[in-house]
């Protein structure tokens, strides 16, 4: 397994990742699945200034982890928001966690502080996840997200990447 920094020509395979989270659950509050063009800007535009990065098994994609702003205003600078998504074959087999800590690892170089989760709540795989690599819970948003004919609630966790 080989972690590396992602490109544009990864959008399609990560695409294919992302859009069952978008169609099948409520893990992304995205309608519809974004184009491959919009997902490579996606991936071109966090890549100028955070990162993301994908694991491969030879050629198979087996997840991917980035970082975004957590807030637009200039004093959240050194804050990031956080996601990773793994390929249904390779759930439960730890690809989630070391992706984290790469993308922790990376974060921490490019100088940034704290990182943010946001988990749609029920997800017990993620609330998992997230406190397996040292993200604590700071609060929910009740109510906030409104998809597939109900209301949903988003727990918000915070890991420090650097002191």
């Amino acid at each position: 397994m080989n972690i590396r920094r992602a490109t544009t020509a990864d959008a399609p395979a990560l695409l294919a990742i992302y859009t069952p989270f978008v169609e099948d659950s409520t893990v992304s509050f995205e309608l519809t699945a974004p184009t491959v063009e919009e997902f490579a800007g996606r991936i071109e535009q966090s890549l100028s200034t955070h990162e993301w990065l994908v694991m491969t098994d030879g050629e198979r994609y087996c997840g991917y982890a980035y970082s975004t702003p957590h807030r637009a205003r200039e004093a959240y600078r050194f804050s990031v928001e956080t996601s990773v998504y793994v390929a249904t074959d390779y759930r439960g087999n730890g690809i989630g966690k070391q992706l984290y800590y790469a993308l922790f690892e990376s974060l921490h170089a490019l100088g940034y502080k704290s990182a943010y989760a946001g988990i749609t709540m029920p997800n017990p795989a993620s609330i998992a996840l997230h406190s397996a690599v040292g993200f604590k819970k700071v609060g929910v948003y009740s109510d906030v997200g409104f998809k597939f004919g109900q209301w949903h609630d988003v727990s918000w966790w915070q890991r420090h990447v650097a002191d």
